[in-house]
């Protein structure tokens, strides 16, 4: 037990990435707008998340390659090189400067919260969780980085737990809302953030280049994917008891959550007058670790496709890592609603996910690159499955709003 919880690493890191303040929201409205129907959609995302983030950890595991490098390397003589390349760093790069303004706007709300400051503020919490985000990605190792975020993640899970079992849900809605696929009318935007935030695209590059740098022998395997699925278990769990808690204690009061203070009612059953502080050092934790990974997993992506020295030594690797962080900052300080910034950047990945869905499921067939460890027809069998789940939800949605459907 006690070599498995020392193993823990790159799939705790991967959990914190995508329990931001996005998970937060989306799982509040959802509960709060649609009680348990859209529980589903979390369990579907938390088993994709699995099934795709073990790829990741079995390439960077067996090739000691991250998924950028690999994709350079299998597509060098294809006069497709450049335009491919190009498409999945500038979408990766855009996505996360959306993201990365989203976890920023999602930290500075939590500071509010735990100050009760006024608006004409928040522009100085971005800035100066900016500068942390900055700090923390400059001068600390990967191992002092991944230290940090298991603290943070613990803090948030807890408070979540605790609330929903202090809240008492209707056990048998939320069984219901688990296994009964459902999506009511207005629903499909909420239904692809809710994917969007839990089974994130860079985190596909993140996770094969952190599992590259804790370990390098194929003898681990067992090890990276006991780590990917206890973390991402862990993690898709939260975000199920966020969205279960809101259904509990918000769904049918007619509440339109419009910030912090909002979704903090879903904690007072067992908080009470201090709901609005535990929301606050949630928002603030989420935040906070996912402005630190985004960059990462850009800087990963963009020097692996390119050649370029990569890893937190590398000053280039810092430089680009920082340019997310400031092109988050950037958007973040524009004056829109930080909760539209958020619910944006997670539509924008559930749009993305099935594009580097399909590079992951292709580099996994190479058999010259990954030998006996190439899919099998069941890891391939759900891979298809994932990805024609999101693309699907993601056409119906095009067709939705240019009149087709």
């Amino acid at each position: 037990m006690l070599k498995r919880i020392k193993n823990i690493g790159p799939g705790a890191l991967i959990a914190a990435a995508f329990i931001g303040p996005g998970t937060v929201t989306a799982c509040t409205l959802a509960g709060a707008n649609y009680g348990y129907t859209l529980l589903w959609a979390l369990l579907f995302a938390t088993v994709a998340t699995i099934i795709l983030q073990e790829m990741s950890a079995r390439l960077g595991l067996v090739t000691q390659q991250g998924l950028g490098e690999t994709l350079r390397i299998m597509l060098n003589q294809s006069v497709w090189k450049w335009p491919l390349f190009s498409l999945i760093m500038v979408a990766l790069y855009l996505g996360n400067a959306a993201y990365e303004a989203g976890n920023l706007s999602g930290a500075a709300l939590g500071i509010q919260a735990l100050t009760d400051e006024s608006q004409s503020l928040y522009r100085i919490f971005v800035i100066v969780i900016s500068l942390l985000a900055g700090i923390l990605l400059w001068r600390g190792s990967y191992k002092q980085i991944e230290r940090m975020l298991l603290m943070l993640v613990a803090l948030m899970a807890l408070a979540f737990i605790a609330t929903f079992i202090s809240v008492g849900p209707d056990l048998t809605a939320v069984f219901k809302g688990l296994t009964t696929p459902n999506i009511p009318d207005g629903s499909l935007l909420t239904v692809i953030a809710l994917i969007g935030t839990t089974v994130v695209p860079y985190n596909l590059f993140l996770h094969a280049s952190a599992v590259k740098a804790k370990w390098s022998s194929v003898n681990d395997l067992n090890h990276a994917r006991a780590d990917t699925a206890t973390a991402i278990g862990l993690g898709g769990l939260i975000t199920i008891l966020i969205a279960s808690t809101a259904a509990a204690s918000i769904f049918g009061s007619g509440l339109n959550i419009s910030g912090a203070g909002d979704m903090a009612m879903q904690l007072e059953p067992l908080f009470g007058s201090f709901s609005k502080t535990m929301l606050g050092m949630g928002f603030f934790a989420a935040g906070l670790s996912s402005s630190i990974t985004a960059p990462l997993a850009t800087a990963y992506a963009v020097t692996e496709i390119l050649g370029i020295k990569s890893g937190t030594s590398s000053r280039i690797f810092k430089w680009i890592a920082l340019s997310v962080i400031l092109s988050g900052a950037s958007l973040a300080l524009t004056g829109i609603k930080p909760i539209s910034i958020i619910l944006t950047a997670q539509f924008a990945n559930g749009l993305l996910l099935p594009i580097i869905a399909i590079f992951l499921l292709v580099v996994m067939n190479q058999k010259k690159q990954l030998g006996q460890y190439v899919n099998k027809w069941l890891g391939n069998t759900l891979g298809v499955m994932v990805v024609m789940v999101t693309a699907g939800l993601g056409i119906r949605l095009i067709m939705s709003a240019t009149g087709v459907l």
